[in-house]
């Protein structure tokens, strides 16, 4: 038996072969298509963290604290975060609650925007779709 054979027998690859009588290579296709679907979307997630992780730093560093390497680690990101904020460690359990993460991301960049000297206002722009990564990019460059 083929190694594939359960993979090409799910229903998932049935559905994106249209039909639920597709043939042997209707459904690799459907599993290739897939797979180059999923790798895809993976490779734009880790280009996203390291130029969001980048844009961290740089906020990090325009606030007179040093990152280090943990601003790359996902989560643990948060600790430099903190430190640069001035705020306890212990609100990175906040960032964990459904809901109360929101109010912690907001109330994080409130004090990320004041410890650059800017408006502390500027933090509620991050629930702006679309206008948050401007407001990240602002605080990692603007002088």
């Amino acid at each position: 038996m083929n190694s594939i054979q359960p993979l090409l027998d799910s229903p998932l690859f049935d559905l994106l072969a249209q039909s639920s009588g597709a043939s042997a290579t209707q459904k690799a296709a459907a599993a290739g298509f897939s797979i180059v679907i999923v790798l895809v979307a993976l490779f734009f997630a880790v280009v996203t963290h390291f130029v969001m992780s980048f844009f961290l730093k740089r906020i990090c560093e325009k606030a007179g604290t040093n990152p280090g390497v943990m601003i790359w680690i996902p989560i643990a990101q948060l600790v430099p975060l903190l430190e640069t904020a001035k705020l306890p460690l212990w609100h990175i359990v906040l960032f964990f609650i459904p809901l109360v993460n929101i109010g912690a991301a907001v109330f994080l960049f409130w004090k990320l925007c004041e410890a650059r000297s800017k408006p502390g206002a500027l933090a509620l722009l991050l629930l702006v779709p679309g206008v948050n990564l401007g407001l990240i990019l602002y605080l990692a460059f603007a002088d």
